[in-house]
């Protein structure tokens, strides 16, 4: 009746042949100039895609880094089959890429919750990007051998080659030597096909650090280097279980240690202001986390109220994501390596 309505409102002037909008329409993907403020709006207002998800599934960790902003607070850790279904939430609403990371993600079960997801993820959901960022102390190559086929990123933690600063900044385990681990987690990884991947925090403690020599030698797909960050509550503020005042550094001296490394291809800088709201966060209840006032203030959980209704309340920036290159070649498959 709608349809019958259309036509008898057309103007007897016009020819017949006219193409008329049918009663549903909403072209919304390419709207012209002229088309109303309330289409465009639409647009504009529609919920960002979790193309790229960090979880952080546990805050614990066995590492005590000054400059943390993702502090144990609580040692809460979802069921595993809770955790799974939060993650085909994610898939059916767009993802893409899953990163796990904590706190420390292989202390939950000696690495077995981890690596249970990891399984899910790739074998199951069929996402082309599964990824780990760890501090790798806990790694055991007998959980390559179990899971090593279903990861495409492992993402390990190193802020320094020189043992006594890693100590300083609080990456000191006893009698273990970070760096010897890092060289021996990156031969794993060329064995079992796991793209290897370090990130860096730049603070006050390495940023007069030459680390072009070691970087090569250890050739990692991307080296991920962040300007240490303050986050109210997590790693700055009276409720805060960290002090990282004292490891900030400016953004001239960030900018002068991007440039003593400039050569290295490998290389992708991060500043504070590339890193807000540019990242997806979720916690360990499945609640997306917002930055923009300088704290992680929680959405509802994903699993309480959908995707849809939980990632307006995580403050992402979709362009911001995609200015900072986000999305990359983040599936092994695709990488060309020479394992």
């Amino acid at each position: 009746r709608l349809g019958a309505l259309c036509w008898s409102l057309v103007p007897l002037s016009l020819p017949l042949s006219l193409p008329l909008p049918l009663p549903g329409w909403r072209r919304l993907s390419a709207p012209s100039p002229a088309a109303p403020t309330g289409l465009r709006r639409l647009r504009d207002d529609a919920s960002p895609t979790p193309t790229s998800v960090n979880y952080h599934f546990t805050r614990q960790c066995n590492y005590k880094c000054g400059f943390c902003f993702h502090t144990a607070k609580t040692s809460f850790v979802l069921p595993l089959d809770e955790a799974k279904r939060g993650l085909a939430m994610l898939k059916k609403a767009g993802m893409e890429k899953i990163n796990f990371s904590g706190g420390e993600p292989f202390l939950q079960d000696r690495g077995e919750f981890v690596g249970q997801l990891v399984q899910f993820c790739k074998q199951e959901l069929k996402l082309p990007s599964v990824s780990i960022v760890s501090n790798g102390s806990l790694i055991r190559e007998q959980w390559f051998k179990k899971y090593g086929e279903y990861l495409d990123i492992l993402a390990i933690s190193c802020d320094s080659f020189d043992e006594n600063v890693n100590i300083l900044i609080g990456r000191g385990q006893g009698k273990k030597n970070h760096v010897e681990n890092l060289h021996k987690l990156r031969r794993w990884c060329r064995e079992y096909a796991v793209a290897f991947k370090i990130n860096s925090v730049i603070n006050r403690f390495n940023v007069e650090e030459d680390m072009n020599e070691q970087i090569k030698a250890l050739n990692p797909v991307r080296w991920k280097v962040f300007q240490c960050l303050l986050i109210e509550g997590e790693n700055s503020g009276e409720d805060a279980l960290r002090e990282a005042e004292k490891f900030v550094i400016s953004d001239e001296e960030f900018e002068e240690f991007l440039d003593r490394h400039k050569d290295l291809s490998c290389l992708v800088p991060e500043s504070n202001q590339k890193m807000r709201d540019s990242y997806l966060i979720l916690d360990e209840y499945m609640r997306f986390l917002n930055c923009r006032n300088g704290r992680k203030e929680p959405s509802k959980s994903i699993l309480d109220v959908g995707i849809e209704a939980a990632i307006k309340f995580s403050g992402f920036d979709e362009k911001m994501f995609l200015k900072r290159g986000g999305k990359y070649v983040w599936s092994k498959a695709d990488m060309k390596l020479d394992w």
